[in-house]
């Protein structure tokens, strides 16, 4: 099993310093708004994952008036204890730790404490732009495969790179096509690779998704999931030279994985179209909750759930149904938070749940 034991913040967001011990299975994390409960999850997110779930900018994690933070975890993973440390020094340099030996790439990291997080703004997975939806997917296959996020890493530094060239020879008007056509090379080899994970996974997943969806909603609406890419009908290869023309006149690489698109629809209509917010609600518990499962079945062990704030618009029933599936059916540590502590603890004590509070 996987836990966190504790955690020691220092300077990050709106905490000075702060330890927290985590006792029980199950946390409750208590207070009104602005109080730091969303903050307390993003720190343990930075210890599964080396970044902050909200925000890119390293400088906005810092608590203000401070040059940087730190954060400490303590935990037991398949019975031996683990010490991750994530300092952001004044220098603007990040380092990570565990048990005292720094990483060579943060990247080495993914996966070894599987994290599914889900907060209100998180419906943009949803209604978003396709980048949000290949995120998400590509956030989880990165989590037990190691090939993958390399791939991902590699593609997305070539495919910078193909970009940065397509732009010289527009600016420059060159027609000599050497460089690019070694880049295409590179390029397709991580983009098949990343294709074909992709789609081999999605046809187990899907199914995941769907009886997820039901039973959290009792609902009997048909839901269905498909994966769009031109890499069902192309290789990538084709892609990139049936493209070019277009490429060199928009300056950017218009056809490839980074193109790739999850498709949502409720009785064969677009999904985001026609749910309503309850619906919505719904499937994105759906997809997280998915999400844990298949991190479970491949990693051996529950990863940690993060729940932020996910009961405001719930009615009661679904508020029920959610925490019995992530409450008693999955046995990992689970970390929620809630403006009503008397809403949360009356709930987790209906399911006869042992609980600990945390009062910010």
């Amino acid at each position: 099993m996987l836990q966190l034991q504790q955690i020691q913040i220092l300077q990050f967001k709106n905490y000075g310093e702060q330890i927290f011990d985590f006792s029980e299975r199950i946390t409750g994390i208590c207070g009104n708004n602005g109080v730091g409960k969303t903050n307390l999850l993003d720190a343990i997110y930075y210890l599964c994952f080396t970044k902050s779930y909200f925000s890119r900018a390293e400088g906005q994690n810092v608590r203000y008036g401070s040059t940087g933070f730190r954060i400490e975890g303590k935990f037991q993973i398949l019975n031996h204890e683990e010490i991750p440390v994530c300092i952001l020094r004044e220098t603007g340099k990040k380092e990570f730790a565990i048990n005292g030996e720094n990483y060579a790439r943060f990247s080495q990291h993914i996966g070894r404490y599987p994290c599914v997080f889900i907060a209100p703004d998180d419906s943009i997975l949803i209604t978003g732009d396709s980048r949000e939806r290949r995120n998400f997917l590509d956030t989880l296959i990165s989590q037990f495969d190691k090939d993958y996020l390399q791939q991902l890493i590699a593609y997305q530094k070539i495919l910078q790179q193909r970009n940065a060239c397509l732009k010289a020879l527009a600016e420059k008007g060159n027609t000599s096509f050497e460089l690019l056509d070694i880049l295409d090379q590179q390029l397709a080899i991580p983009g098949n690779e990343i294709y074909e994970k992709r789609n081999s996974f999605l046809l187990s997943f899907s199914p995941i998704i769907i009886s997820c969806y039901h039973e959290i909603s009792d609902s009997k609406e048909e839901i269905t999931i498909s994966y769009e890419s031109e890499m069902h009908y192309h290789t990538m290869q084709e892609l990139l030279k049936s493209g070019r023309p277009n490429d060199l006149i928009l300056q950017r690489t218009g056809s490839g994985i980074h193109r790739d698109e999850l498709v949502f629809q409720m009785d064969n209509q677009p999904f985001k179209q026609v749910a309503s917010q309850g619906q919505r609600k719904s499937l994105l518990f759906a997809l997280k909750l998915a999400e844990l499962e298949v991190l479970k079945a491949k990693k051996k062990f529950a990863p940690l759930l993060l729940l932020d704030d996910v009961f405001e618009k719930l009615d009661e029933s679904r508020i029920q149904n959610l925490l019995k599936r992530v409450c008693i059916t999955n046995e990992g540590q689970v970390f929620i938070t809630d403006t009503n502590e008397e809403r949360l603890a009356e709930h987790l004590n209906q399911l006869k749940l042992k609980f600990h509070l945390i009062r910010l």
